[in-house]
């Protein structure tokens, strides 16, 4: 029997989006006008920009000694003073304790309970849900819960600081609608954090934080408020594992009432168990059946359940995401890893930075943080600012009235489908994800569970596959609604994970090289199955590892042994590849459809098949988005085809080597467990090599409308190039691009290890600035700017055009590892890799993930064009192998207002608030290393 909670449909939900807005510009209350919190803030503000310090290049002399920015995130019962080493004291294996086996890195392997491949049914992503933003909503009757006393694995039985809400408590309180207190441009400092009585007893000092983390001031203030000001919202709980009660279940689109959502279809029984059927009330936290359910220390997700949630947005729809911290109070409390502080990264976000997800912008158990996400094309300001082009819109129904903010400011109504906004529409994005960013302890908080989706839909990427109107590109999804259809377009995460000898999420936070699991689990679910039908699917696949690069393969298996690929010795099947289409890169969808079915010399190596149904090495935080035709290549219901994972590791360095296909589906590469005097470890080979995923193919009666994703093929031999999906806004062969970036700034940044401490190894060297000491990088330290853009302009009015700051941005390493380097808030054009043009599946994409190191389809640096534009503040650049950010490979620069003299002051926060301290800046942070066509370095101090 379902125990969801009954809620709004969805559509009445979405149709008034715009009316709290609406009412509020009736009574004077918000204009749609560039807004405040937009400039510097004055002088008496808590934020105010300063001076640099006397003295200003040598960063490290004025940095040394000082006190971690983190320092406050550690303080301990009884208000002691702790450190890193007392939050990971109770990891199940300590550094004597660990093995010198490298899979799991330094620990045991995972033990199955008997858990057999493919046996259980894949989980699909549960959607979040929108509801308008209203300001007349009434309080709630169920405030933000405190943390109670309950029962194992929930809660704990004993101690109130190691324990959270109870589940029930929870989901009363996120089953309110509407939002209380109400959002502001400013952070909310007058109301006090409501667990502050019981964090007074834990620390046995008053506590004075205030009900919002966001640091305070017109610096972290909303940019642009009345410009952008939110029409819908939602509020979630980072919390600790417990059993989904259903409250979510009014909130998805299909509403288990259409498409294969419906009953009879597909989807319909989320879990595959029974009483799971048109609910997701019931599941609990747990990797398999046959395995523990995970602990609320163990195991922190969004809203503390399974299935991993999922964000589906609207360009035009200005966002307020409520993210509530509902974590222990002791920091200790976290079977050994992990950290209560959290702070939340859109990856890749065109958004201020205030929202952005600033490593130094972590706040408290107890506390929300209010992300104003605008949801809007970059080139706002600067291109079609008219709103007159119609690919640059958002999907909506017949009949919806939303707000937009064009010419004329004002509500629009639905016409074809479509309502058109100001901004580039080739920079529309598709898939996203959202994850921890907090300073020292990422890695550990998104492997804990700190990580979902994110959709975003517009006209060109519309979720309805049945619409063709010349813009939607009618990717698979379904058609049941007008927009946001999840049918054929499922959404994977793949990530590798360890658990203890009791069955407990594990993690080693020791090695500063990277974290390897021995286990791929596919939405948090080991080696499950998935239903399809005959016909073609989109899918989103996100690798959300540590430190783990993958190379999937797709295969189908055959009957008898009369396959390309053989089977294992003995076994009456074989495996025959199967061709697919890449369509987006880095959640960006691409000028042309890659086609990996051996046809094209992908990576320009001359061998047009070792991509032949095998995708490139796909590094930590890279999204590909892939297009397969289970109705075609001899593809039939009944068949069996498997997602293969082909990279072998045996270090956080970087991938060993690429295991041949052959070999793993044959089995003649196949790791075992071998008993050592140190007890059992892995053996002849890395267990995170062979097939994860299957996917069972069923029979389909309805009409295949997607999009045919070979008319947008590139050019191939004796063959012109196929349609364009969304042209790139640069292309380095282009004349007048070129001349474009002949004027550019350039800026440079080495990843490596240098002058680095055991506990902290990795450097980031900026802008070939000289050796001071030998020492040829910089540590991280949120209070050091490495490099800081300024924007062109300003906010623009309806009918500006320009081009926004462009720059030339080259990420390189010296040495032997691997690094997937991530640029917060804006995508880049890459130029070339190593001196070389990219391959096809970076050639004609924008990227937020550059790829540098010893991978087999990288290069020891990559070159790339990058525009900043719209929003100013504090960002972020950085390696996601986190284990290597957590460790010093993390730099911060800032986007500049333009003309900016002063630096944006950093952010500390602690138990009783925010305060700021000066920021300092690298001797080239302005100059980067020159501009023209090679740059030419400025490194006066």
């Amino acid at each position: 029997m379902s125990t969801r909670q009954p809620r709004a449909p969805r559509g009445p939900l979405v149709r008034h989006g715009g009316l709290a807005l609406s009412l509020l510009c009736a009574f004077g209350l918000v204009t749609a006008d560039e807004g405040s919190g937009s400039g510097q803030p004055p002088a008496d503000d808590p934020s105010a920009f300063t001076d640099q310090p006397k003295k200003a290049g040598d960063t490290r002399k004025i940095l040394q000694g000082l006190a971690p920015t983190n320092q406050g995130a550690f303080e301990l019962e009884g208000g002691k003073v702790g450190d890193r080493e007392r939050v990971l004291e109770e990891n199940a294996l300590p550094p004597g304790q660990q093995t010198l086996f490298n899979i799991p890195t330094n620990g045991r392997p995972s033990p199955l309970y008997n858990a057999q491949p493919f046996s259980q049914q894949m989980l699909l992503f549960e959607a979040f849900g929108l509801e308008p933003l209203d300001p007349a909503a009434p309080p709630p009757s169920a405030p933000f819960p405190q943390p109670s006393l309950g029962a194992a694995p929930e809660q704990d039985p004993s101690d109130i600081f190691r324990s959270g809400p109870s589940g029930a408590d929870l989901d009363a309180f996120l089953g309110e609608p509407g939002l209380f207190p109400f959002p502001s441009q400013y952070a909310n400092v007058v109301d006090a954090n409501p667990w502050n009585p019981l964090v007074k007893g834990f620390l046995k000092r008053t506590v004075l934080g205030p009900a919002e983390g966001r640091p305070p001031g017109m610096g972290w203030s909303h940019q642009r408020w009345n410009e952008f000001y939110p029409q819908q919202s939602i509020k979630t709980v980072q919390a600790g594992a417990r059993t989904n009660g259903g409250v979510r279940d009014g909130y998805q689109r299909h509403g288990y009432g259409r498409g294969e959502f419906a009953p009879g279809g597909l989807y319909y029984n989320t879990a595959g168990l029974p009483g799971t059927e048109g609910t997701t009330a019931g599941i609990q936290v747990r990797f398999h059946p046959n395995m523990p359910v995970q602990d609320h220390n163990s195991v922190w997700t969004f809203d503390g359940t399974l299935p991993p949630k999922l964000l589906m947005v609207r360009y035009g729809q200005p966002l307020l995401f409520r993210h509530y911290n509902g974590l222990p109070i002791d920091p200790a409390a976290n079977h050994g890893f992990g950290l209560h502080t959290i702070t939340t990264h859109e990856h890749n976000g065109h958004t201020p930075a205030e929202s952005d997800g600033y490593t130094n912008a972590f706040y408290f158990p107890g506390q929300f943080y209010d992300y104003r996400w605008p949801i809007q094309l970059a080139g706002y300001d600067s291109i079609n600012t008219t709103a007159s082009d119609p690919r640059a819109a958002f999907p909506c129904d017949a009949g919806e009235m939303l707000w937009v903010n064009d010419e004329s400011p004002g509500m629009r109504p639905c016409q074809n489908g479509r309502i058109q906004i100001r901004g580039d529409w080739r920079e529309t994005m598709s898939t996203h994800w959202f994850h921890d960013h907090m300073l020292d302890f990422t890695a550990q908080n998104v492997y804990k569970g700190n990580a979902a989706m994110m959709n975003y839909y517009s006209a060109v990427d519309r979720g309805n596959e049945a619409l063709e109107d010349g813009i939607n590109l009618r990717f698979p999804s379904g058609s049941a609604a007008s927009w946001g259809n999840r049918d054929y377009d499922v959404n994977l995460m793949v990530a590798d994970k360890a658990w203890d000898q009791q069955g407990q999420l594990w993690f080693n936070p020791f090695n500063t090289d990277g974290f390897l699991g021995d286990q791929i689990l596919t939405n948090w679910l080991y080696k499950p199955w998935f239903n399809v039908r005959a016909r073609s699917y989109r899918f989103r696949i996100l690798n959300g590892s540590v430190s783990r690069y993958l190379k999937l393969a797709l295969v189908r298996q055959v009957k008898g042994t009369g396959g390309e690929l053989k089977g294992p010795k003995g076994a009456n099947y074989s495996y025959a590849r199967v061709p697919f289409h890449m369509i987006a890169n880095d959640g960006n969808i691409m000028e042309h459809a890659v086609p990996f079915d051996g046809t094209l010399d992908l990576d320009h190596d001359g061998n047009l098949k070792d991509h032949f149904g095998i995708l490139p090495s796909q590094g930590i935080a890279e999204r590909y988005d892939i297009v397969v035709n289970f109705g075609k290549h001899g593809i039939r219901p009944g068949d069996k085809l498997y997602f293969v994972n082909l990279l072998e590791h045996d270090t956080g360095q970087g991938s060993k080597k690429a295991i041949d296909l052959a070999d793993v589906l044959s089995e003649k590469y196949k790791p075992v467990l071998r008993q050592t005097s140190q007890g059992l470890t892995w053996d002849k080979g890395d267990p995170g090599v062979g097939r994860f995923l299957e996917l069972r193919v069923q029979a389909y009666s309805g009409q295949d409308l997607a999009m045919n994703p070979a008319d947008y093929e590139p050019a191939k031999p004796g063959k012109a190039a196929g349609k364009v999906m969304i042209p790139l806004s640069i292309h380095p062969d282009d004349p007048a691009d070129q001349q474009l970036l002949s004027q550019a700034r350039h800026r440079r940044f080495e990843f490596g290890r240098s002058n680095g401490t055991d506990e902290a190894p990795w450097t980031i060297r900026t802008d070939e600035i000289p050796l001071v000491n030998n020492a040829r990088g910089f540590s991280m330290d949120p209070r050091r700017i490495a490099s800081a853009p300024q924007l062109a302009t300003g906010a623009t009015p309806a009918g500006y055009a320009g081009a926004g700051t462009l720059e030339i941005w080259k990420i390189a390493t010296g040495g032997g590892w691997s690094h997937p380097v991530h640029v917060h808030f804006e995508e880049g054009i890459i130029l070339s890799r190593g001196g070389k043009p990219p391959p096809e599946w970076e050639k004609w994409a924008r990227k937020d993930v550059y790829r540098i190191g010893r991978e087999e389809d990288s290069l020891k640096e990559v070159e790339f064009a990058i525009r900043i534009r719209e929003f100013a503040g504090t960002y972020m650049e950085h390696c996601h192998n986190t284990q290597h950010e957590d460790t010093s490979m993390l730099l911060r620069w800032d986007a500049e207002h333009p003309g900016q003299v002063q630096l944006m002051p950093t952010p500390l926060p602690t138990w009783d608030g925010v305060k700021y301290v000066k920021s300092v800046a690298l001797p080239t942070f302005r100059d980067g290393d020159g501009m023209g066509p090679q740059g030419t370095a400025n490194l006066e101090d």
